[in-house]
């Protein structure tokens, strides 16, 4: 078990070097102190299996890479991964085939004698609740507060500007509680795992 906590230590020492991270840093990317990294480090403790996972796809590795003992100048090799689609280009085109949608229904109405540009302000909250979805399911969730803050004014003038003949300009009041709670909202961070490693 000694052998196995210390391949293991070198190893996570040998791919965070390779990524050009600290403990602090790789630490914050796994959601664990420094402290812990540095026990994973010393062979004191091993991460579980969750963890490793979440390293090796990070690195670029097996989780079979980083419990195998290595020749110790034997470099990091990340695994060739398969090709797959830019996700900003999936979502480029998501948010292209709604504003398709948008003209398209804007020209047959338009073909029935009705004139009516709110298709396209319509559009707007309609992009952002798909950016919105693809971004949370992409695990990319650093932008979801300008998402939603931008979807929240985007509703609010759709309304207003729907209701247009009636002047509701106190809803964009709304906007302002509104904001101020999803900024609060997305202020609260997980506090990171302090010992939350397997200890054998």
């Amino acid at each position: 078990m000694d052998d196995f906590k210390k391949v293991t230590a070198e190893n996570i020492i040998k791919l965070r070097t390779s990524m050009d991270l600290t403990q602090a840093q790789l630490g914050e990317k796994l959601n664990y102190s420094d402290k812990s990294i540095s026990k994973w480090e010393r062979g004191e403790s091993v991460p579980d299996v969750f963890v490793l996972k979440k390293l090796a796809d990070m690195a670029g590795v097996t989780v079979d890479y980083i419990i195998t003992p290595h020749d110790p100048d034997e470099e990091v090799q990340p695994q060739k991964k398969t090709r797959r689609y830019s996700r900003r280009f999936i979502t480029l085109t998501v948010l292209a085939g709604i504003w398709a949608l948008a003209v398209l229904l804007f020209v047959v109405l338009w073909l029935c004698g009705i004139f009516n540009w709110l298709v396209f302000i319509y559009a707007i909250p309609v992009s952002l609740i798909t950016l919105l979805v693809l971004n949370s399911v992409w695990g990319d969730r650093r932008w979801n507060l300008y998402i939603v803050s931008g979807l929240v004014w985007g509703i609010i003038c759709s309304i207003y500007l729907t209701a247009i003949q009636y002047n509701w300009w106190q809803l964009f009041l709304l906007g302002i509680p509104a904001q101020i709670i999803i900024i609060f909202a997305f202020s609260i961070r997980k506090r990171p795992k302090a010992e939350n490693a397997v200890n054998n």
